[in-house]
């Protein structure tokens, strides 16, 4: 049996930037206290690269998670809503490519976080009795059609 090929769009070329952000910002409280570490041990006369040493483990994590994980995330990210089915393919390590039934769909809504605002982005919810499944960092126009079109097609199964 022939395998698929990839679903055939991409989320919003601005959504590394959104996540570099957001990743940045959620790195912030572990930076604080690791320059709270170093100057502690610094107090304790430690030695200057051994108290730094917390720091620098944090900032090239944060470093590795904020400007190389967006991008490779983002390219590995694609959707495609088709008449029967929406169709979802992500990860990294492991490929998770999930295809929820039109006729599974309870509803759909779009979320746009302060970040997702700001960016002009914002994601689209899939409701089924299975739980969620998200398509993130569309761009307002194209998560507006992405929602309308599955809500008329869910719609229309639902009426027949």
């Amino acid at each position: 049996m022939p395998l698929r090929p990839p679903p055939s769009e991409n989320l919003d070329p601005r959504a590394p930037t959104v996540w570099r952000i957001a990743n940045l910002l959620s790195a912030l409280p572990f930076l604080a206290v690791a320059v709270a570490v170093a100057f502690g041990l610094r107090r304790l006369d430690v030695a200057w690269w051994l108290a730094i040493l917390p720091l620098a483990v944090v900032l090239l994590i944060s470093g590795v998670l904020a400007l190389v994980l967006p991008g490779v995330t983002w390219r590995r990210w694609r959707y495609e809503v088709g008449e029967d089915e929406v169709d979802l393919q992500h990860g990294l390590l492991t490929v998770t490519r999930t295809l929820i039934p039109m006729a599974r769909i309870q509803h759909v809504d779009t979320r746009r976080g302060p970040l997702e605002r700001r960016f002009g982005l914002a994601s689209v919810v899939l409701y089924t009795a299975a739980g969620a499944s998200e398509i993130p960092a569309l761009a307002l126009p194209v998560a507006d059609a992405v929602r309308d079109r599955i809500a008329a097609i869910a719609n229309t199964l639902e009426d027949l």
